[in-house]
């Protein structure tokens, strides 16, 4: 029965990718031309002018039994000061089992967002080559710093680098709007290291996903916007190599 049901909801998945726009290679962000607030609510023009990318590519786990066990999309624009993103996720159970925004916050249902500022790929796990940062129910934002002989997975808050703010609606739909600022290989904790001013023409990697844990010890799925090709039957590589990004090019529409 549970595989009748997996099956019917990849049916499902693929129907819902049909009516939403795949990035493809050499995608594009338009830039937004008015004010940005992030307030859990579509209300900039930007949004009502973009297309839907979906979040249906399954990195770990199995395929969510139904839409409304997982489904998710989102739309993206720029400003000089940052990445915008607009998500709306379905998710019947909101699981945070982790108080402390640092113990196995990939285990709780959080959205990932991975950004390589300049596009240049390659690894990223314990360098700032590259960002995968962990976005929580409580708006904690979370990734993995650089590592040193005595602390080998030096988990750190990056709170100041993603302002978020999500609602849920009476049908349990989550809309989630968030501003990322952009940082250089070059970034260090506890610095002044200014975030990069956004222009038109540049490219960087970008990539969304998000952990799913109905109640579970485990997160049971982890669901990401890229088709990523597995090394050695591995799919999650996004927290460790940028190569998986999707490139995307600032417009100014």
């Amino acid at each position: 029965m549970k595989r009748m049901q997996g099956l019917i909801t990849s049916v499902l998945l693929m129907s819902m990718a049909a009516s939403v726009n795949a990035a493809p290679k050499g995608a594009t962000i338009a830039k937004s031309h008015e004010a940005m607030t992030i307030d859990g609510y579509a209300s900039e023009a930007v949004w009502s002018t973009q297309p839907w990318q979906a979040i249906n590519h399954i990195i770990l786990g199995d395929t969510p039994l139904s839409e409304r066990d997982f489904s998710g999309r989102f739309k993206l624009a720029w400003k000089e000061e940052g990445l915008y993103l607009l998500v709306e996720i379905s998710d019947d159970v909101l699981f945070d089992q982790h108080a402390n925004p640092l113990l196995r916050y990939w285990d709780d249902d959080c959205l990932e967002v991975f950004v390589d500022a300049d596009a240049s790929g390659g690894d990223h796990q314990f360098n700032f080559n590259a960002f995968a940062y962990h976005v929580g129910l409580d708006g904690q934002v979370a990734d993995i710093g650089e590592q040193t002989e005595t602390h080998q997975e030096p988990f750190i808050l990056l709170n100041d680098h993603v302002n978020n703010r999500w609602r849920r609606d009476e049908h349990g739909l989550l809309t989630w709007e968030l501003m990322v600022f952009v940082f250089d290989d070059d970034f260090k904790p506890d610095s002044n290291h200014p975030p990069m001013v956004l222009s038109q023409g540049h490219e960087l990697g970008f990539m969304l996903a998000y952990c799913d844990n109905d109640g579970s010890d485990e997160r049971e799925h982890f669901i990401g916007s890229v088709a990523i090709k597995p090394i050695n039957g591995d799919k999650n590589l996004g927290y460790k190599n940028a190569d998986v990004f999707q490139r995307y090019r600032l417009n100014k529409e």
